[in-house]
Formats: C-alpha cells, structure tokens, sequence
C-alpha cells in the first residue's frame, strides 16, 4: 500500500475544515418552524437538554415588555443602574452605576449588543430584585410548557442547572412574538449607539441572509454557539434554532441551510429532512 503523502494529507485536513460549518454533526440540537403554518419541518435532538447562554434574555425582554404593557414601568422611564447591574460581566453595553437609561435603550442594549449589565438592569426594575426576577422567569416558563427549562439567572452567564432545550426554546418565541410582535424593532437592529459607542447586533444574518430580521445569539463554553433565527421571504415566516454549534461557523452555516431548505419546500417536511441532511 503506497504512504500517503503530507501534501495530500494537508488537502483532506483543509477539505474536511471547510466542510466541518456545514456538518450536522458539529451542532447538538437543532429545529425549524413554519411561523404562518404551526408545522415544525425539522428537528434533531430538539429534546436535548442545553445551557441557553444570551438566548435567556428572550425571556428576560418578554417580562419587561409584561412590564411595559401592564404600565409598572414605561419605555421613556430611566432605570437607576445599580452596581450589580453595571458589575454584570460578560458582554455588555457599558452602562455604570448611577447612571440613568431608558427602559427603551436598555432593551435594545440587551437584543443588539447582548448587554448583561442591560439584562440585569432591566430585571432587578422589573422583579425589584435578581433573584425574584428569576422566580417570575421560571414561572413563566412553566406556564408555557418549558418543562425542561430552568433558569437561573436574567443573563445567561454560566449557572449550575441552567439549561433549556430547541422545542422549550419554540414555544417561548412563538409565545413572546405573538404577543409582542413590535419586540422585532429591537431584534432587527443592526446597530445600536449608546454614549457614542456603537454595538453591532450579534446576529451575523441580518442584512445578510435574505430575509432575517431577528433574534438573538447566545455562547458560553458549557452551551457552545447557539442561535435563534427569524426570516421571512414572500408569505413564509421560519423560525429557526441552533443549539450546541462546535463554532460559529457551525452554527452559522447550519442556520443558512435550514433557511434555505424551509424556504424551498415551506410546506413539505420530508424533502426539508431530505435537503438538510443531504440525502
């Protein structure tokens, strides 16, 4: 048997990284919803019990905006930031102690720029302290069904026992956007700019991928890249979720085939089975 050459060998390596993005086996959990039918087209692992990472502040937003419509608190009103708030770590919009924001920039703040200390402060107004917040967080998330959910903070930093899952994840969109489908102004921005800094929305697609206007990007080292999409092309809305991405390119590029797939076949399960698995 003749040895395989090193030139060869570095080929098959670069060949094998430039497919890995697109590998179902480099993302953990995945689903994709037709929005305008009800009907999930895809899943695998949708069970699969994940860390959520940043995805938490979808329901961190969704109580706010709970907040806002039941008039506790407004979108004009400023938030006195506490040191815990500013002190959250991690990703953030650079918010310090004793300033005042408006509820308003703090949930754009939290969807583009994934601010922590935007999280924290929005959570500690709403519930008048962290750790009731959580409570009303997990009492939410019972009542829609997340039986495999628990959180444990308004943030998605890493905590023990903090974990969600791809269909958990489905029934808190489907419930959070139609009943506030004006949330999408805050997951649709591009950029944002607080005290002359400018965030760019941690979703890679939009502007992008045709068609993506939302939602919100998570990672930690326990929960890997996640993601959650929203596109929309003609009269098909998808909504689609990537748990567990060995990198973003993983993620990513399973995000854009499961878009591409639900769009071809909007109403047909199998061939979108078919198409993303490569049969």
């Amino acid at each position: 048997m003749k040895r395989i050459g090193p030139l060869l060998l570095i080929f098959i390596w670069i060949f094998i990284q430039a497919n890995t993005s697109f590998a179902a086996g480099n993302v953990k959990s995945l689903l994709l919803y037709n929005m305008g039918t009800g009907k999930i087209l895809y899943e695998r692992s949708a069970n699969m019990q994940i860390a959520p990472a940043s995805l938490t502040k979808i329901m961190t937003m969704y109580l706010a905006l709970d907040a806002v419509r039941s008039k506790k608190i407004s979108l004009n009103q400023k938030v006195r930031i506490t040191r815990q708030a500013a002190g959250a770590g991690g990703s953030a919009m650079r918010i310090k102690a004793g300033e005042r924001v408006p509820v308003v920039r703090l949930l754009a703040g939290t969807a583009v720029a994934s601010g922590n200390d935007a999280a924290t402060a929005l959570a500690i107004q709403v519930g008048g302290s962290e750790q009731n917040f959580v409570r009303k967080m997990n009492a939410r998330a019972a009542k829609l069904g997340m039986a495999r959910t628990k959180f444990k903070n308004p943030t998605g930093l890493p905590a023990a026992g903090q974990k969600t899952t791809a269909r958990d994840l489905l029934r808190l969109c489907t419930s959070y956007l139609k009943k506030y489908p004006s949330a999408m102004r805050f997951h649709g921005m591009k950029y944002f700019m607080h005290k002359g800094a400018v965030y760019t929305n941690t979703n890679p697609h939009l502007g992008v991928v045709k068609g993506v206007d939302g939602l919100k990007t998570g990672w930690t080292v326990a929960s890997g890249y996640n993601i959650i999409v929203t596109a929309k092309r003609g009269k098909t809305r998808l909504l689609a979720i990537v748990l567990g991405g060995s990198s973003k390119g993983a993620r990513d590029g399973m995000i854009r085939r499961m878009l591409e797939a639900g769009f071809k076949y909007p109403n047909n399960a199998a061939m979108v089975r078919k198409t993303i698995n490569g049969g």
